[in-house]
């Protein structure tokens, strides 16, 4: 088991790729806790985790409130004897289908905020427990976009300036951080269409836009999202830090 004796803690553990990430993690060997604002959602992620045979527990967290964060971080530490993995992955609110010049700044802005805060709230915290064990891995989720520009034919809002605030963050905590054994990654894709809930509007066409943007007409699913985080958190990527693992199908081109 590639992880086996780890403690994961995950963010938005409750939604689909938190899930499946969980699912992941624990089939290899974590011990996964799983933190975001529903409960329900979070017990059941953590029930098919348990089925399994994993082992999974959850708490109510809002990834944006630093006393939480921390609380929730220091109980984590303090039951598993450290932090081992962290991964935020919580939704950040979006408008999209709108340009730029028509658009509110709160609406442009919500999810850059979002993702600037709870990225550095989430890491931090984690890191404050890993630097005494010299060793650790921070994920983030997202990435830089397709260098050659923006989707054309999409508008994102502010939804990609977030990815990059997060890139530039990862950057930064992965240069800190390095000194103490501590390794920061982003797992990148050009979008996971099973994410998109049956009945989301407009789902059909942003499939085949994510589908016909990757060089081999097939999207990433969530389980290759799951076993491409396993691979990053573990110690077979233990030379990996500031660096991207790339998901997309082909869709970002390095």
């Amino acid at each position: 088991m590639l992880l086996e004796g780890k403690s994961a803690v995950i963010y938005g553990g409750g939604g689909s790729i938190g899930g499946a990430v969980a699912r992941a993690f624990a089939r290899e060997g974590a011990q996964v806790y799983l933190a975001g604002r529903s409960r329900a959602t979070l017990e059941t992620v953590a029930e098919a985790v348990r089925a399994a045979g994993g082992v999974a527990e959850t708490a109510e967290v809002d990834a944006l409130d630093e006393g939480a964060v921390d609380r929730h971080a220091d109980a984590v530490a303090a039951q598993a004897g450290g932090i081992d993995i962290s991964f935020n992955v919580i939704t950040h609110p979006h408008t999209h289908g709108i340009a730029l010049a028509e658009m509110g700044v709160d609406d442009f802005m919500a999810p850059v905020q979002t993702a600037a805060r709870t990225t550095f709230l989430t890491a931090t915290a984690a890191a404050r427990h890993m630097i005494p064990k010299r060793s650790g891995v921070i994920l983030a989720f997202g990435g830089p976009g397709d260098r050659s520009g923006p989707m054309r034919d999409y508008y994102l809002g502010g939804t990609q300036v977030a990815f990059d605030a997060i890139e530039t963050m990862r950057r930064q905590l992965a240069v800190e951080l390095g000194p103490h054994g501590i390794r920061v990654v982003t797992l990148a894709s050009g979008g996971i269409p099973e994410s998109l809930p049956e009945g989301f509007e407009g789902r059909a066409a942003i499939v085949e836009l994510i589908e016909g943007q990757t060089l081999l007409g097939r999207a990433a699913t969530l389980e290759d999202v799951g076993n491409a985080a396993v691979f990053a958190a573990s110690d077979w990527a233990r030379t990996m830090t500031a660096a991207i693992v790339n998901v997309s199908c082909g869709a970002l081109v390095d």
